[in-house]
């Protein structure tokens, strides 16, 4: 418990809460392992979130960068469609 006055309970990791779980362990005190299991639990959903919303925008960064050559090349053929529209009248 000393290292949470240390941090003062801020920016706290996931080794820390498996820390104190060892001293669970260690000490043969179970009293507040359950809240440490779900502080856990939570830091690991929060961890899968953040892997899952890098790939989304991954993902979304190459989407847009298909759609930006897809209208790149249409402007172009659109300007050829101008040209030769001017040519036949």
């Amino acid at each position: 418990m000393d290292d949470l006055f240390i941090y003062g309970g801020l920016n706290r990791t996931l080794c820390d809460v498996l820390k104190e779980m060892r001293n669970c362990v260690k000490t043969n005190n179970f009293s507040y392992l359950a809240g440490l299991i779900e502080e856990a639990q939570s830091m690991g959903n929060k961890m899968e979130a953040a892997l899952a919303d890098q790939s989304n925008a991954k993902r979304a960064k190459e989407t847009i960068k298909e759609a930006k050559a897809e209208l790149r090349a249409l402007k172009s053929e659109m300007g050829s469609l101008k040209e030769i529209q001017k040519l036949s009248k």
